[in-house]
């Protein structure tokens, strides 16, 4: 089995560093990576919302840790996309138009 069929789909991404070196990376663009550019993010948070979940009935402070959070991984996933559209530029607009969704497929 190659590298490409045991990966599944990706794109091959060619970046330059500040010192002139030209790199290349992988972009999954299968399996949960395919669903959304930051798939990792959605069993953190879904396990956070099952901690919080028993306490918020009783009292909304319970939910503190998963609204925390939820502000923070966007904001990370929001900073991580800005970071990669500049290193990757072409390939990262590539990227975003075979996997739309930021965090949540087919929400967010």
């Amino acid at each position: 089995v190659s590298t490409a069929e045991y990966m599944g789909e990706m794109i091959t991404a060619k970046y330059t560093t500040t010192d002139g070196k030209e790199h290349t990376s992988i972009l999954l663009c299968s399996g949960f990576w395919g669903w959304s550019r930051h798939f990792n993010y959605v069993p953190e948070l879904l396990l956070s919302l099952c901690i919080c979940l028993p306490g918020i009935v009783s009292c909304p402070l319970a939910g503190v840790y998963y609204y925390f959070l939820q502000t923070l991984l966007i904001d990370r996933a929001s900073r991580d996309d800005e970071k990669c559209s500049i290193k990757y530029t072409k390939y990262w607009t590539e990227y975003c138009k075979r996997v739309p969704y930021k965090i949540v497929p087919f929400v967010y």
